[in-house]
Protein backbone atom coordinates (compact mmCIF):
# COMPACT_ATOMS: atom_id res chain seq x y z
CA UNK A 1 0.00 0.00 0.00
CA UNK A 2 2.87 2.34 0.77
CA UNK A 3 4.31 1.82 -2.71
CA UNK A 4 0.99 2.91 -4.22
CA UNK A 5 1.10 6.20 -2.30
CA UNK A 6 4.73 6.71 -3.30
CA UNK A 7 3.73 6.13 -6.93
CA UNK A 8 0.82 8.57 -6.52
CA UNK A 9 3.21 11.13 -5.07
CA UNK A 10 5.51 10.73 -8.07
CA UNK A 11 2.56 11.23 -10.41
CA UNK A 12 1.58 14.45 -8.65
CA UNK A 13 5.16 15.73 -8.76
CA UNK A 14 5.31 14.95 -12.49
CA UNK A 15 1.98 16.68 -13.16
CA UNK A 16 3.10 19.86 -11.39
CA UNK A 17 6.27 19.83 -13.48
CA UNK A 18 4.08 19.58 -16.57
CA UNK A 19 2.06 22.63 -15.45
CA UNK A 20 5.29 24.56 -14.87
CA UNK A 21 6.51 23.64 -18.35
CA UNK A 22 3.18 24.61 -19.97
CA UNK A 23 3.20 27.92 -18.07
CA UNK A 24 6.69 28.69 -19.36
CA UNK A 25 5.61 27.94 -22.93
CA UNK A 26 2.58 30.23 -22.61
CA UNK A 27 4.79 32.93 -21.09
CA UNK A 28 7.21 32.79 -24.00
CA UNK A 29 4.38 32.89 -26.55
CA UNK A 30 2.84 35.94 -24.86
CA UNK A 31 6.26 37.61 -24.64
CA UNK A 32 6.90 37.09 -28.37
CA UNK A 33 3.44 38.42 -29.29
CA UNK A 34 3.86 41.46 -27.04
CA UNK A 35 7.32 42.14 -28.48
CA UNK A 36 5.96 41.94 -32.02
CA UNK A 37 3.13 44.35 -31.21
CA UNK A 38 5.56 46.77 -29.55
CA UNK A 39 7.91 46.60 -32.54
CA UNK A 40 5.01 47.27 -34.93
CA UNK A 41 3.85 50.19 -32.77
CA UNK A 42 7.36 51.70 -32.83
CA UNK A 43 7.55 51.19 -36.60
CA UNK A 44 4.25 53.02 -37.11
CA UNK A 45 5.38 55.89 -34.90
CA UNK A 46 8.74 56.27 -36.61
CA UNK A 47 8.08 55.46 -40.25
CA UNK A 48 4.49 56.58 -40.80
CA UNK A 49 4.19 59.46 -38.36
CA UNK A 50 7.81 60.56 -37.95
CA UNK A 51 9.40 63.67 -39.51
CA UNK A 52 6.13 65.67 -39.45
CA UNK A 53 4.33 63.14 -41.61
CA UNK A 54 1.52 63.10 -39.05
CA UNK A 55 0.17 66.31 -40.64
CA UNK A 56 -0.40 64.39 -43.88
CA UNK A 57 -1.92 61.37 -42.12
CA UNK A 58 -5.54 60.65 -43.03
CA UNK A 59 -7.63 59.01 -40.34
CA UNK A 60 -10.39 56.82 -41.75
CA UNK A 61 -12.55 57.33 -38.65
CA UNK A 62 -12.10 61.07 -38.16
CA UNK A 63 -15.48 62.71 -37.73
CA UNK A 64 -17.39 59.44 -37.81
CA UNK A 65 -16.82 58.35 -34.22
CA UNK A 66 -16.21 61.53 -32.28
CA UNK A 67 -15.16 61.49 -28.65
CA UNK A 68 -17.33 64.50 -27.90
CA UNK A 69 -20.67 64.86 -29.63
CA UNK A 70 -22.21 68.29 -28.89
CA UNK A 71 -25.71 66.97 -29.55
CA UNK A 72 -25.39 64.39 -26.81
CA UNK A 73 -23.28 66.38 -24.32
CA UNK A 74 -25.09 69.72 -24.26
CA UNK A 75 -25.74 71.77 -21.18
CA UNK A 76 -29.33 72.63 -20.46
Amino acid sequence: MTSFFLFLSDVFKWSFGLFTFAGNVVNWILFIVASALFTYWCWVLVSKLGNNKDKEYFSPTAGKRMYYDPQIHKKD
